[in-house]
């Protein structure tokens, strides 16, 4: 499902507009079919600190801690306001309820026309299709709005078989394997590569034949 960036002109309450989100003119906020991307507020910490406090969740991404604290998810929060946690980080959040189900998120990389997305679901939430969802939302607002970026590089822990998926309904193509360190376990693990480039994304933007 392709994201929708969120018109300008939709009317929205005087609290809404002073959501931090207005401040990130290049990130804008991201509609799918079940989902709202949008920046990470305070009202998510709790959540975000139940979510990630989770050993299978932690040991799959390379930079959070375990275990996770309230104190953990209210740095995380403070830091992307400022910019200090890649270019653009999104909590994933349900369009009809607005409950906060994970994180993605854009890092540049020394390559300009390269950037590297990254992205965790808590644990309630696998396996019903929402990080593809997201992931397409968030593609989709790369290519369209960047167009220095021609390529979109993900890595994944080859053990983790949902995240493998999520990339290659996304149309990514392995490109090799090598070490990543893991903040939680405290060491090196094994990761796979994957890309994505402008073109493929081109003949495949409508992901109707992804799912």
């Amino acid at each position: 499902m392709q994201g929708e960036l969120l018109r300008e002109g939709q009317s929205r309450s005087p609290e809404e507009r002073l959501r931090p989100e207005r401040l990130r003119t290049d990130c804008p906020v991201l509609l799918s079919e079940r989902l709202v991307l949008r920046a990470p507020h305070e009202e998510d910490i709790d959540a975000l600190a139940h979510l990630a406090n989770n050993a299978n969740v932690a040991t799959m991404v390379s930079r959070m801690p375990h275990p996770y604290t309230t104190a953990d998810a209210a740095d995380f929060v403070r830091r992307t306001k400022l910019g200090e946690i890649g270019k653009c980080v999104y909590a994933i959040t349900k369009a009809d309820n607005g409950a906060f189900l994970g994180c993605c998120g854009v890092e540049p990389t020394a390559d300009p026309q390269t950037v590297e997305i990254g992205y965790w679901l808590g644990e309630p939430y696998w396996n019903q299709g929402y990080m593809t969802e997201a992931a397409h939302a968030l593609i989709d607002m790369v290519f369209r709005t960047r167009e220095n970026v021609a390529q979109i590089d993900a890595r994944c822990r080859v053990m983790n078989v949902a995240s493998r998926r999520v990339v290659q309904k996304c149309g990514f193509q392995f490109q090799g394997s090598g070490l990543a360190a893991s903040l939680a376990l405290g060491s090196t693990v094994s990761v796979e590569w994957y890309r994505l480039d402008r073109k493929t994304w081109i003949s495949l933007r409508s992901w109707g034949g992804l799912r």
